[in-house]
């Protein structure tokens, strides 16, 4: 089953090489979507998938790349319109801050 989810991780994850691991992650794993840098210093991601990798995605986000020191994570469900914000023709992107 495919699920979508919209994910916001708060803590040391910019300037360390999150989005990178993110989008590795998610490539390795055959996810969906798209992450960038926020403002306010969090990092946001949308994923979808099959469910089983999508929960497991989730739980890379939790650990991150060694360098990052991840506070919190919050997630909800994702939709289809939010998948389409990634670049075109690109299974996952890293977008431009928001």
């Amino acid at each position: 089953m495919r699920i979508i989810r919209h994910v916001i991780v708060c803590g040391r994850v910019q300037g360390v090489g999150y989005r990178a691991f993110v989008e590795h992650e998610a490539l390795r794993r055959g996810i969906e979507g798209w992450v960038r840098n926020r403002r306010d210093g969090s990092v946001e991601a949308v994923v979808a998938g099959d469910t089983a990798n999508v929960h497991g995605m989730i739980e890379a986000c939790r650990r991150g790349p060694h360098s990052a020191n991840v506070g919190a994570l919050d997630q909800r469900e994702g939709t289809e319109d939010e998948i389409k914000l990634r670049a075109p023709g690109d299974v996952f992107s890293v977008l431009t801050t928001a």
